[in-house]
């Protein structure tokens, strides 16, 4: 499972969001069933940013926001996030090294 965050950050912002990006990451990141994640700002508009984390499953991605760490300090964040598309998507396909893996749909 893919968390996938867009956000509007105003440039002067920026030292700012990156700390608390970073520190959603770290959280978000030492749960059980969290696969890695990052932190990145778009490089034609630094107004742009989004955040990524990969779970291991649904379960896994809400076991992660269940903390008080994260419900205090990550899920504020997200509550920032640009609301115009949805934020969770289900791994179909890993690739590494030129070969793929395919994944079940949990939608069905």
């Amino acid at each position: 499972m893919l968390l996938l965050c867009r956000f509007a950050v105003d440039p002067a912002d920026a030292p700012a969001f990156l700390s608390r990006g970073t520190r959603a990451l770290e959280l978000l990141t030492a749960a059980e069933g969290a696969l890695g994640g990052q932190l990145g700002r778009a490089v034609d508009d630094p107004g742009r940013w989004v955040l990524s984390v990969r779970f291991t499953g649904v379960d896994a991605y809400r076991r992660a926001l269940s903390p008080f760490p994260v419900r205090e300090h990550v899920v504020p964040l997200l509550s920032e996030a640009l609301a115009d598309e949805p934020a969770t998507y289900e791994t179909l396909v890993d690739g590494v090294g030129g070969s793929t893996v395919e994944h079940p749909s949990l939608l069905a």
